[in-house]
């Protein structure tokens, strides 16, 4: 039975994400400190081998617990989402906790379904987890690597907003040192470490009106990540998809990074013609139609079809068994890299995302067509 391993340490045996954060960590990149459980340790030896681990991060202090699967953040299959992730877990007994909802959620609906529609495999992977420090951001979000640019999508507070498609993000694109293009998104929620409460975790809170629309990085940030992305690129030999946080001073630190599973849709051209059709950002190429099927939680998960298109306010990642299913997928939030994004990439589903009012406009629609690569959505 291995012991705990410190992250400086961790190796491809520790699943992709260790491996991928043991790499940035031993050449000097900024990533929060920690350790990897193995997913050989459990038991007595798993709560004192944690027990003592914590010592080295400060035994009250929060940390995130991430899952490490063999089969997650690889070339050609990302499970983006798909495992269980414990934020702001304070204590031996939580963390012990936290780590084994982590190798549980490897049987679980979404990393099942998940793993079936990618690789045909049904038997649930072995599961590493990963325990930092948690970095109290003042924002946060994901980056894109790749064809000579960086994509940046980002909100304010922890990155749960953003991955889990909760917001519409800020956005930015950087080219030749500079940012070219930005778009300012509608944060209306944020999330951040619980204060208080056995165990703590994570709260979830309004965004002020005045802070919904004003960027939560300026470009001088925006421009230090994109250039520790591409460091990231560089080391990791391809493009990357990078989780990172800002603290409150102003420090990047980088969570995450593992490889571009599917490029991003290229930008559409200036987008004209019939003023009734619906727009919103094009996440996953493709055109498909069908019914409109309005989904508000997973209670309504059972009366969707082959064939329906999944419309719907968000997707987290509980809602990407759906994709296997339907022929598209809108939604009112998220942005281009949120996790339901990337799997419907993945499996080359059209998906177009914040679309204003779409759970009402297009309630009961017979036929709906979704264009992912101009990013609009139409019925007849």
């Amino acid at each position: 039975m291995e012991p705990v391993v410190p992250l400086d340490d961790a190796a491809p045996a520790h699943g992709g994400k260790a491996a991928a954060l043991g790499v940035l960590r031993r050449a000097g990149l900024p990533v929060p400190d920690g350790f990897v459980v193995p997913a050989s340790l459990d038991g007595d030896g798993l709560v004192a081998a944690v027990d003592g681990a914590l010592d080295t991060l400060g035994r009250h202090a929060p940390v995130a617990v991430r899952s490490s699967a063999s089969d997650e953040d690889g070339a050609r299959a990302s499970a983006a989402g798909q495992y269980a992730t414990v934020l702001g877990a304070v204590g031996t007994d939580r963390v012990v906790e936290a780590v084994r909802a982590c190798r549980a959620s490897a049987a679980g609906p979404r990393a099942t379904a998940y793993r079936s529609a990618t690789s045909g495999l049904h038997t649930p992977a072995d599961v590493s987890v990963v325990v930092q420090r948690l970095v109290d951001a003042r924002a946060a979000g994901v980056l894109f690597t790749g064809d000579g640019r960086a994509v940046v999508e980002a909100s304010w507070g922890l990155g749960e907003s953003v991955v889990q498609g909760a917001v519409g993000p800020d956005r930015w694109t950087v080219a030749d040192g500079r940012v070219v293009e930005h778009r300012t998104g509608d944060k209306r929620t944020r999330v951040d470490r619980a204060r208080t409460g056995p165990g703590a975790g994570t709260t979830t809170r309004d965004v002020p009106a005045s802070e919904r629309d004003r960027p939560c990085l300026d470009d001088d940030t925006v421009l230090r990540l994109a250039a520790l992305g591409q460091r990231v690129a560089d080391l990791r030999g391809g493009p990357q998809d990078v989780e990172w946080a800002v603290d409150d001073a102003g420090t990047v630190w980088l969570l995450q990074a593992r490889p571009v599973t599917a490029a991003l849709p290229e930008p559409p051209a200036e987008r004209g013609g019939r003023a009734d059709v619906l727009r919103g950002t094009g996440a996953s190429g493709g055109r498909a139609s069908g019914p409109a099927r309005v989904v508000h939680g997973p209670d309504g998960f059972a009366a969707v079809q082959p064939g329906d298109v999944l419309v719907c306010r968000e997707t987290d990642p509980a809602w990407t068994p759906l994709f296997g299913v339907v022929a598209a997928v809108v939604t009112e939030t998220g942005g281009l890299l949120s996790h339901a994004a990337i799997v419907a990439r993945e499996l080359r589903l059209p998906a177009v995302l914040g679309v204003p009012a779409a759970t009402d406009v297009l309630r009961d629609a017979p036929t709906v067509t979704v264009d992912g690569d101009t990013g609009t959505v139409a019925t007849p």
